[in-house]
């Protein structure tokens, strides 16, 4: 809870009307930009109503509004949940986005080659019941083959990137530790550590220095790594990080979602567990480079700490779909990465044009990989200027999200994977909110 108030705090203000409905837009607005995700349980009315000093009458008419949305569910003798649902963009406004930059799930398949499937081939798997723990044995050889350090050790299938990190995090952290992350960084790993009861805590992981000093002080119980920056889309050269963890004794969690997309010739950065074989999660995904609503990942592990991991899947998750597995396995096959990758370095190129001709006043790092820009509002609130965003038809998501103690108040998060006739409709929308805000 104490990551969630000053978040809740901060959106407050962007809503009118009384306060339960200015409560319930803040909680919508947190789901709608992923610092809340399906699952996460929301503090108790008493609670909530002590730490933002209102009374547990308004708190409670913002849940009973928000779960007759649907964004949230009251379960008996448990708690009110955020529930998976429809684009939580419009629930409490009534808005419906027409573009979305918010996030950097590629938003549809149509770059795929479709193989001819027979249907009956997709519901059949190795074990008969389809209940493969580990994941079907051709997926798993497939993503294993390009890496020596996968192909090493043994994958886990998941049900995307997301889920491997909430894995890895239950697995390995404990109510109270502490975990170094980069600032700014994946704020779905942040909400995968809060969940576990971690404490993140932000690090330039990039100076070697100050990564020393932060294992000297924080003796963290894991560090969360990503290869291919989200959001700036910097590549990152960590190697310092990988040996002084490993010196330490200190988990790795490394997250390689965005690492198969790089441009201008750049190649992916080495893997961490080539520096740290003894205790390194990797983490990747099919979203990025497939399709986001296929729902497939992956995580490698050495032998012991997978047995681990899989073992709290198994608390909660039987078997990963094997319809899903048997589809990516047949995508991966008809599908090299080399097109979609120069078809995203065409939009990423596009998208930095149109935002430097409308809004030349914006500044930002020309992204090496991903498929975000980390743009720089100049003297202005990205939280705030979310709120006008949205109400001109676009979903951005605020800097201070990528941030374990809401830093980056004057940076957004804008996805350029969207079609180039819906991101250039979401620029003249930002366009347009920038006006108003100034």
């Amino acid at each position: 809870m104490e990551l969630l108030v000053p978040l809740l705090r901060d959106r407050l203000r962007l809503h009118q009307g009384s306060p339960s409905r200015r409560l319930a837009g803040a909680v919508a607005d947190l789901a709608q930009t992923g610092a809340l995700t399906p699952g996460d349980r929301l503090p108790s009315e008493r609670e909530l109503a002590q730490a933002l000093g209102m009374s547990r009458g308004t708190v409670a008419a913002a849940f009973n509004a928000l779960c007759e949305e649907g964004l949230c569910e009251r379960r008996h003798g448990s708690g009110t949940y955020v529930t998976p649902t429809r684009s939580m963009a419009g629930l409490i406004t009534g808005a419906v986005l027409p573009a979305d930059l918010s996030t950097s799930v590629v938003p549809d398949p149509s770059h795929l080659a479709m193989p001819p499937l027979d249907p009956a081939t997709l519901l059949r798997s190795p074990s008969g019941h389809g209940y493969d723990a580990m994941g079907d044995p051709r997926l798993r050889a497939l993503l294993g083959s390009g890496d020596a350090a996968a192909a090493a050790g043994s994958v886990l299938i998941t049900g995307g990137a997301q889920q491997s990190i909430d894995l890895a995090a239950r697995t390995l952290l404990r109510a109270g530790e502490q975990v170094l992350v980069g600032d700014p960084t994946y704020v779905g790993a942040l909400a995968a550590f809060r969940r576990a009861g971690a404490h993140a805590v932000p690090v330039d992981l990039a100076d070697p220095g100050a990564v020393e000093a932060a294992f000297a002080r924080h003796r963290p119980a894991a560090v969360y790594v990503v290869g291919v920056d989200n959001p700036t889309g910097a590549l990152s050269v960590l190697r310092h990080v990988a040996e002084l963890a490993a010196a330490a004794g200190v988990p790795l969690v490394e997250d390689r979602t965005l690492a198969p997309l790089v441009y201008d010739g750049a190649s992916p950065p080495e893997p961490l567990s080539r520096l740290h074989p003894r205790g390194t999660v990797t983490v990747g995904s099919l979203s990025k480079v497939l399709w986001g609503g296929l729902r497939v990942g992956w995580l490698t592990a050495p032998e012991a700490l997978l047995a681990r991991i899989t073992e709290v899947k198994l608390d909660s998750d039987l078997a990963t779909s094997a319809v899903a597995q048997r589809l990516a396995a047949e995508l991966l096959e008809h599908n090299p990465a080399g097109p979609w990758v120069t078809e995203l370095a065409r939009r990423r190129d596009r998208f930095v044009a149109a935002l430097a001709d409308r809004l030349p006043e914006w500044s930002w790092a020309r992204p090496c990989g991903g498929l975000s820009v980390w743009v720089r509002l100049p003297g202005a609130d990205g939280d705030r200027f979310a709120a006008l965003a949205r109400e001109e038809g676009v979903a951005v998501a605020p800097g201070s999200l990528f941030s374990p103690d809401c830093r980056h108040r004057d940076h957004l998060r804008l996805s350029f994977a969207p079609p180039p006739a819906v991101a250039d409709q979401a620029v003249a929308a930002l366009a347009r909110a920038w006006a108003r805000l100034r």
